[in-house]
């Protein structure tokens, strides 16, 4: 019996005025999956991600959540989701553990499970030594920590990475690489990436988009046939 898809996406558009940057996506991502979003710069990755997270109506199309529609039912929608966008979200004035706090409270997480929420979450992605640091004053690769901990504090079912590793140098790469593989063990994951190495790395399926067209899917053991 196939698992029940924790997103699915219908025939997903989306135009900028003439252009049309995604057209008639469909996929679905499976519990304790990891999908790679594979394509080029352009390919239309991000405004999927965007779409799929509320954060941009889609111009035609479907997705829903855990079963919630995220134009009908945006805010059960979003609490199922955490989202890495490609430029995370940092307040770098903050620390670790105030950023993260706010997170939490911006998630709706019960003031009484914020503490174990943060400790968790720091556990996960080795922040746990540099709570009382200031964002601003940690390493490229500690920040890309900080933002998937802001994208899991709240224990979402789904989580969303766009373009986690870019900007960073290959010791960061594979340290980021490597927390991705654990948190799927706990979360399904799409993980939007134009590095193809980042992809056979990390996920357990992979699908190829280009000039926002769904080209190419199959699993990673068939793509490194291919």
């Amino acid at each position: 019996m196939e698992p029940t898809a924790v997103v699915k996406v219908e025939n997903l558009s989306r135009y900028y005025q003439n252009h049309c940057a995604i057209n008639h996506l469909s996929f679905t991502l499976n519990p304790g999956e990891v999908l790679g979003f594979l394509g080029p710069n352009g390919a239309g990755k991000s405004t999927t991600m965007q779409i799929i997270t509320g954060n941009l109506a889609p111009s035609a199309g479907e997705v829903s959540i855990n079963g919630f529609d995220i134009v009908d039912s945006a805010r059960q929608a979003k609490q199922q989701i955490g989202y890495l966008p490609e430029y995370p979200p940092l307040y770098r004035d903050a620390s670790v553990d105030e950023y993260l706090r706010y997170c939490a409270q911006l998630r709706r997480v019960k003031s009484a499970a914020i503490p174990a929420a943060l400790a968790q979450a720091k556990a996960y992605c080795g922040l746990s030594n540099v709570g009382s640091r200031l964002i601003g004053n940690l390493s490229k690769g500690f920040q890309q920590r900080v933002g998937i901990a802001q994208a899991i504090i709240h224990n979402p079912p789904v989580v969303i990475l766009d373009e986690p590793t870019v900007g960073l140098d290959p010791i960061q790469m594979r340290e980021i690489r490597s927390l991705i593989k654990t948190l799927g063990r706990d979360h399904s994951i799409i993980l939007s990436t134009h590095i193809l190495s980042e992809v056979q790395a990390t996920c357990d399926r992979v699908q190829i988009i280009r000039e926002g067209e769904l080209i190419y899917q199959a699993s990673i053991e068939a793509l490194q046939r291919r």
